[in-house]
């Protein structure tokens, strides 16, 4: 078997380590076969199937990163213009350029001027040019699960607001003459979804940027499209909603019979740090069927390659696994159909652990960008290197609580 279990190094195409990791789960899925036999005549683990699982399964966790990282790669879209660039935007690019490799302003400045903005300068950094900017937020998106799962909205503002019915649109039937009588008043929530301010402090040489044939603008780029898709990803799923973004993960949660408006409702395994010994899948049937159909259809599970591990192991009573692997390079692994999606930023499971999220995400969480990634030359603090602070700001939180349902692994 060990022979099955070898893979190449992170090169090559997203189609060729798909197969391979298709091949490795064929794998997994014998030993796992051979493990349950076991258990079934011998009533006990077989230790030395068990340990020959761990490793095929530690080989398809790696088989899956590749897959990933991959297919991120090959998606990932240029930082340098494309099409037709109209002069405004090759003259701020021009502008940038001269800030960022000697700290000459002349330039933003007259920008600035031109565009009667005072919304930059010196001291609080200049504006990225737009065309890097969208780039740069579309590179962060697969990094960022969460990005390419939720509503994202654009703001100039410190906050977005918006109005909410929780209970529906009003609505009745009438006949064609009849009169129309009132309808119930709706009942509004009014969401707010402040910005909080997301930075990063890249570095280079006077050298680097005294190099004409380094394009400083895809550089920076580079620099910060992954340290503030880590940020984001941490703060969609957990964050206090303070100094960050509020996490799905961080609104009161009840058990789903108590559900309300405001809170998160949650299912339980009914064994704490795992799940039942018989009859597993049943729990996550619960928790599909918790959610409304009108937000199922949509619906994606999300959870830790941990988690994700465990629930490989798992079959329906029909016999068939329950998690499929990606069926083309790019698509996400399914579970029980619905599309599933690692989230590394998710508890592990543990005794009371809300593991497990399925939810209509596009529907269920928002995310806010204000305009604008800045950037500051410190040239001063870190002798000889140059400092870039790179700020932008981004908001987020739960926008609509019936939307997404949590899986507790405990017992109330």
């Amino acid at each position: 078997m060990t022979d099955m279990i070898e893979h190449k190094a992170l090169t090559g195409e997203p189609a060729a380590a798909l197969a391979d990791f298709s091949r490795i789960f064929e794998a997994f899925r014998q030993t796992n076969d051979e493990r349950l036999a076991a258990l079934e005549a011998k009533k006990s683990p077989d230790v030395l199937v068990e340990e020959r699982l761990a490793r095929i399964d530690a080989a398809l966790d790696e088989a899956q990163r590749r897959t990933d990282a991959l297919t991120i790669k090959a998606r990932r879209p240029s930082l340098e213009a494309k099409g037709t660039v109209d002069v405004g935007t090759t003259e701020h690019k021009a502008a940038f350029d001269a800030y960022l490799r000697g700290g000459d302003t002349t330039g933003l400045r007259a920008l600035e001027a031109k565009a009667l903005s005072a919304g930059s300068g010196p001291d609080g950094g200049f504006l990225v040019p737009i065309p890097a900017e969208r780039e740069i937020l579309q590179r962060m998106t697969g990094g960022s699960p969460m990005r390419a799962l939720a509503t994202v909205r654009e703001t100039s503002t410190a906050t977005y607001k918006k109005a909410y019915s929780t209970t529906g649109p009003a609505a009745g039937w009438a006949a064609e003459t009849a009169a129309r009588p009132q309808t119930n008043s709706p009942v509004l929530a009014d969401l707010s979804f402040p910005t909080m301010e997301l930075y990063a402090m890249p570095s280079a040489t006077q050298t680097v940027l005294d190099d004409a044939a380094v394009d400083l603008e895809t550089w920076l780029g580079g620099e910060i499209e992954t340290v503030f898709a880590e940020q984001e990803s941490a703060a969609f799923a957990t964050g206090d909603g303070v100094t960050r973004p509020q996490g799905f993960l961080t609104p009161n949660k009840v058990a789903n019979a108590s559900w309300s408006w405001g809170n998160v409702g949650f299912n339980v395994t009914g064994l704490a740090g795992g799940f039942p010994a018989a009859n597993a899948s049943d729990v996550l049937v619960d928790l599909i069927y918790s959610l409304k159909a009108g937000y199922r259809q949509n619906a994606s599970f999300a959870m830790t390659r941990r988690t994700q591990a465990a629930i490989r192991k798992l079959k329906a009573t029909t016999g068939e696994y329950l998690w499929q692997p990606p069926a083309t390079a790019g698509s996400p692994a399914t579970l029980m159909n619905f599309p599933l999606v690692e989230m590394e930023d998710m508890p592990e499971i543990a005794a009371n652990s809300f593991s497990i999220a399925f939810a209509d995400f596009k529907r269920a969480y928002l995310i806010v960008d204000r305009t604008g990634i800045r950037v500051l030359r410190d040239p001063y603090s870190a002798k000889p290197y140059v400092l870039f602070y790179v700020t932008k700001r981004v908001g987020g939180g739960v926008q609509d609580f019936d939307a997404i349902k949590l899986l507790r692994f405990g017992t109330a």
